[in-house]
């Protein structure tokens, strides 16, 4: 392998005619004047006679053709091999056309490749292009992934690809990015299990139900038993809600504000109505009882207490609808009814049913905490979760600073998948505040925010470029990839091959690493709980009614049509099928066309039987 052609101080031209280059290897040249620099393949070829190549549109150009037929290539007759190469540092100056290029050892280039053990750091899969390192790896660094590809598992062949987690406190906050099926949501799961082995308390909000790490894969039994025990999975409204009480007069404007744009004029109604430690009943009944009032009056309420026969409970409900009147009467009827709606449509969705000490006592564990619920409520409670948990850190933290004792509360990891109805660009969103504060300030008080999204453009550019690693899976999106290469070093190469990456690959641009690496995300150690394909759900659901239907009428077997009222009331009894007589008949004649059962004409009436 030789240097060709014109050679740059940041790129240079490789040749092989043994020897094809793999995309995002590692090559050392021999340049002793320069300390043999260290370079990684970028993009590469194969050109011979057969396939003409317009010199001008490919990495080939005259002056590489040139010098090798000086340097003794017969281009009409060899397979050339063409790397280009970019440097990873660099040189002061061009390199030498001719310098001889080899493969390094792992000692040469470990600086490079890796940064932390795989006790301290997250080993989340293997460096693409690092194959030939593999028998030169110390033993420490030998078999620690298992890789899936094609569907089948096979064994370590490179570098694993260690993510040195401590360094976020310089250089905070991940996202991960990457469309419909580029394994971005299987990537964040391995993620999440690295979090999980380091035991890094986490929270997850999770839309999708599937963040569920008790089903593991019995490929990695081994593996998976580092995570046993160290999750807990709540969901909004049945384990986890907000206890009223403990919000301040901010705190339910804000949620208020997550059920439905407030106007001034209903802001200036909460800050009315609402009273230091509230508890959602008796806030509720005041705002119910001032709708009430505003909505009969001073005058009908005077002549209520005028009528006869009134019994002591009824003079008194009506006296206090008079007090409130009164005192808050001022206040616009439309804005307190608006309040009053979007109050009932939170505590319909079970926010106010239940506290957050199941997430606090999880995260001060050290485990992972999926918090489930669906996307419009788990907009609403992040803000008031995030919010909590933050000020509780932030307290401790602060309290550190002055000299005090506070009460400790554990750094936290924050991640949410579908960031962008999280925190969108361009308006306003529950949690998108609050996400915000800790992408700018949460370095500081040990707060962390891993974000996903399939659609990085609609991601608030704040918060995106606070993001100081970013995992870039396929993405095909022209606005997506170029938000991407803006916000990373991703090469114009490198943004070419995004639409194409298989699923499961990933350039890794992180300021932590100091340059893009291509990785491929190992194996994950745990399942999803919706692995199993919808379609093969369907035949299984499909096969098994037929079985338990026919069961029953082998029994009853022949049928008539005559006979469909007796029999359609037995199965709707025993089997719980909300069938009529027409379904009944649109089952059989289709069992009958499978070939399950016989059908047969008769003078009288359709006769169904068992086959012969």
């Amino acid at each position: 392998m030789q240097v060709v052609g014109v050679t740059t101080q940041q790129e240079v031209h490789i040749v092989s005619r043994e020897r094809k280059f793999r995309i995002n290897e590692i090559l050392v040249i021999e340049d002793e004047i320069l300390d043999d620099p260290k370079g990684e393949v970028v993009e590469t070829m194969a050109y011979n006679r057969l396939i003409p190549m317009g010199f001008d549109r490919s990495i080939v150009d005259a002056q590489v053709i040139d010098t090798l037929e000086k340097m003794g290539y017969d281009i009409e007759a060899d397979e050339i091999n063409i790397a280009k190469v970019r440097l990873f540092e660099e040189a002061p100056f061009p390199i030498s056309t001719g310098s001889s290029v080899r493969l390094p050892n792992f000692a040469e280039v470990r600086h490079l490749l890796v940064q932390t053990t795989p006790e301290q750091g997250m080993l989340l899969g293997e460096i693409r292009g690092t194959e030939s390192l593999y028998d030169t790896l110390t033993s420490d660094l030998q078999q620690q992934v298992l890789m899936m590809e094609q569907g089948e598992y096979r064994q370590q062949r490179g570098v694993p690809f260690l993510f040195d987690i401590k360094k976020m406190q310089q250089y905070p906050h991940v996202g991960i990015f990457g469309g419909s099926g580029s394994g971005k949501s299987f990537g964040l799961r391995v993620m999440l299990e690295e979090l999980m082995k380091l035991r890094i308390p986490t929270i997850v909000f999770d839309p999708h139900f599937e963040m569920d790490f008790r089903d593991t894969v019995p490929e990695s039994e081994k593996q998976a038993s580092k995570v046993k025990d160290r999750s807990v999975v709540v969901q909004v409204g049945r384990e986890v809600g907000i206890s009223f009480s403990d919000l301040s007069t901010r705190d339910v404007t804000d949620l208020l504000g997550a059920a439905g744009h407030l106007s001034e004029s209903m802001v200036n109604v909460i800050q009315t109505l609402h009273k230091r430690r509230d508890s959602y009943a008796s806030f509720s009944d005041r705002i119910n009882n001032l709708v009430q009032a505003l909505e009969e009056g001073k005058a009908g309420l005077e002549r209520q207490l005028r009528q006869d026969e009134l019994t002591p409970v009824e003079v008194n409900r009506i006296q206090d609808l008079l007090k409130l009147l009164q005192q808050y009467g001022t206040l616009p009827a439309a804005s307190v009814k608006g309040i009053h709606w979007r109050l009932n449509r939170l505590e319909q969705a079970g926010l106010f049913q239940q506290d957050i000490r199941e997430i606090e006592r999880g995260l001060e564990q050290g485990k992972l905490v999926v918090v489930q619920g669906s996307t419009w409520v788990l907009q609403v409670f992040t803000t008031y979760v995030i919010g909590a948990l933050y000020r509780k850190r932030r307290e401790f933290k602060d309290a550190q600073t002055n000299g005090e004792e506070g009460e400790f509360f554990p750094p936290f990891v924050t991640v949410t998948d579908e960031a962008h109805n999280f925190a969108p660009k361009g308006f306003d969103s529950p949690a998108k505040s609050i996400l915000k504060e800790i992408a700018q300030e949460g370095r500081k008080y040990g707060v962390f925010l891993f974000l996903a999204t399939q659609r990085p453009t609609l991601l608030d550019e704040t918060i995106t470029a606070q993001l100081n690693t970013k995992f870039v899976f396929r993405t095909v999106r022209g606005t997506d990839i170029a938000t991407l290469r803006e916000e990373t070093d991703l090469t114009q190469e490198e943004g070419k091959r995004l639409p194409y990456l298989r699923s499961g690959d990933a350039f890794v641009s992180s300021a932590i690493i100091g340059r893009t690496v291509f990785i491929r995300i190992r194996a994950a150690h745990t399942q999803s709980p919706h692995i199993s394909n919808p379609f093969d759900e369907l035949i299984q659901a499909t096969q098994h009614q037929d079985e338990k239907v026919l069961r029953y009428l082998k029994k009853q077997f022949p049928i008539f049509e005559t006979d469909f009222t007796q029999v359609i009331g037995t199965l709707q009894k025993e089997f719980s099928l909300s069938w009529d007589v027409k379904r009944l008949k649109q089952e059989l004649d289709r069992l009958a066309s499978d070939g399950q059962i016989r059908k047969k004409e008769t003078p009288f009436a359709v006769r169904y039987d068992m086959n012969e």
